[in-house]
């Protein structure tokens, strides 16, 4: 059983960047996906999530508007696309699979946003 986020890179500001939570050993179809990041010498914060049904998303306040979370069953991945960058983006992004008492949590993918 794995969570694996991937996408990161280093990005200038203004651009948009797509990460990946690509799930293994198991199906995300009945699990609700969160994304969290965290910031170097920061607490983790909650970025946005998505219930396994999509009718609900929820997004931080420091990136509502920006990013938009979806997620695609067939292909067992959650992505969270992330628009009009800033350097305070700039975090490592992690995601998480919550399934009643089942919760997953995947490595980490790093982003730069700095120009």
């Amino acid at each position: 059983v794995q969570l694996q986020a991937s996408g990161g890179g280093l990005a200038q500001p203004g651009v948009s960047l797509r990460l990946s939570c690509l799930a293994s050993g198991f199906s995300l179809e009945s699990y609700a996906i969160g994304w969290f990041r965290q910031a170097p010498g920061k607490g983790r914060e909650a970025v946005s999530c998505i219930t396994s049904n999509e009718e609900t998303t929820y997004y931080s306040d420091s990136v509502k508007g920006r990013f938009i979370i979806s997620r695609d069953n067939a292909k067992n991945t959650v992505y969270p696309q992330m628009n009009s960058l800033k350097p305070e983006d700039t975090a490592v992004y992690f995601c998480n699979a919550v399934f009643a008492f089942n919760i997953y949590w995947g490595q980490g993918t790093l982003v730069t946003v700095s120009s």
